[in-house]
C-alpha cells in the first residue's frame, strides 16, 4: 500500500456509527508537534458492482476547539431544549448499544 505523504500520523481516534454514516474524530500530529483534530463523515453509497464510501472532512485547529465546542453544543441543546422538547433523546442511545456489535470494514482512497 502506498503512503500518503499528504496524512499526518494519528494520535487517537474514536469512531460513530450512525446507520449507513460513521464519523471519525481523529487527532493528528503537524511536522512541528502540534496537534489538530479531524471530523470525518463517511457515506456508504452503491455504485455499479458494489460500495464505496464519500466521505467528507473537518479540519479544527486548537485555537478554535473551544468556540467550536461552544457552538456545537449551544447548537444541539436548542434543538433538544427549544425545537424537540418532547423527544427522548436517550432512545437513541438505545438505539445505539443494540447495533454496537455489527462491525463493518470501511475502506478509504
Amino acid at each position: 500500500m502506498e503512503e500518503n505523504n499528504n496524512e499526518r500520523e494519528e494520535i487517537y481516534s474514536e469512531r460513530v456509527r450512525a446507520g449507513k454514516r460513521t464519523y471519525f474524530f481523529d487527532v493528528k500530529a503537524t511536522r512541528s508537534n502540534d496537534y489538530y483534530l479531524t471530523i470525518t463523515e463517511s457515506k456508504r453509497r452503491y455504485k455499479d458492482d458494489g460500495y464505496t464510501y464519500e466521505k467528507h472532512k473537518i479540519f479544527l485547529y486548537k485555537e478554535d476547539f473551544n468556540k467550536f465546542v461552544l457552538a456545537l453544543n449551544n447548537t444541539v441543546n436548542h434543538v433538544k431544549e427549544e425545537l424537540l422538547p418532547d423527544v427522548d433523546f436517550e432512545e437513541f442511545n438505545r438505539d445505539n448499544e443494540e447495533t454496537a456489535n455489527v462491525d463493518t470494514e470501511l475502506k478509504w482512497d
